[in-house]
């Protein structure tokens, strides 16, 4: 399949992805992510193993869009959890920089 990445060109392959990714170790994942075989592999890594281009060259989203063309699972970053709301009492308490009685 041939697509654009960071202005330049690429044909590339499902077997030619799986084959350039075997024996790399998946780097810690924070954002997305992309499942090529049984590990997950953020996509900016993917992307630089791939196409050979330092990760400030191309988008998460190019990566992204190429390889779910290409049949791999893509995932997004998850939403962060929502800060827990504090009573009126744990507000106050914070405000003064204190600890709760409770």
């Amino acid at each position: 399949m041939r697509c654009v990445i960071a202005r330049f060109p690429f044909d590339l392959t499902k077997n030619g992805v799986l084959e350039s990714m075997k024996g790399i170790k998946p780097e810690p994942c924070t954002g997305e992510t992309v499942t090529i075989g049984r590990r997950q592999y953020p996509v900016k890594q993917v992307g630089q193993v791939v196409t050979r281009q330092d990760r400030r060259d191309f988008t998460a989203a190019e990566v992204l869009r190429a390889m779910t063309k290409l049949g791999f699972t893509c995932h997004t970053a998850p939403e962060p959890a929502p800060e827990p709301t504090l009573g009126r009492v744990e507000q106050a308490s914070a405000m003064l920089g204190t600890t709760s009685p409770f």
